[in-house]
């Protein structure tokens, strides 16, 4: 799904125009992506929480030579889902996997 399959169904669900939910979505966006440039946590209950995880220093290998490899420390973002989101998407899949198996 890309973003415009994003803003087409929100659009239709609440009624705004694509212009405007366009820039909702995308403000939305940047309010995130700069909320977690700043090293805030954003949580939203019943959905998830985007946070920036630490990533230390460590080394690698090339798998073609063999060699160690540098890897600097780096910051993540990263999503948890909230449980209620997770036991939402196991279960919608769990059904459509019943109905596929009872369908062969």
């Amino acid at each position: 799904m890309t973003k415009a399959d994003i803003v087409d169904r929100i659009a239709k669900g609440t009624g705004l125009t694509k212009i405007e939910t366009k820039a909702v979505v995308e403000g939305f966006m940047t309010t995130v992506k700069d909320a977690m440039e700043e090293g805030k946590r954003i949580e939203l209950r019943g959905f998830g929480v985007f946070e920036v995880d630490h990533r230390a220093p460590r080394t690698g290998r090339n798998p073609q030579t063999n060699e160690p490899v540098p890897i600097d420390e780096r910051f993540e973002p990263v999503f948890r889902p909230s449980d209620q989101f997770r036991e939402a998407v196991d279960e919608v899949h769990k059904e459509r996997r019943e109905e596929e198996e009872a369908d062969a």
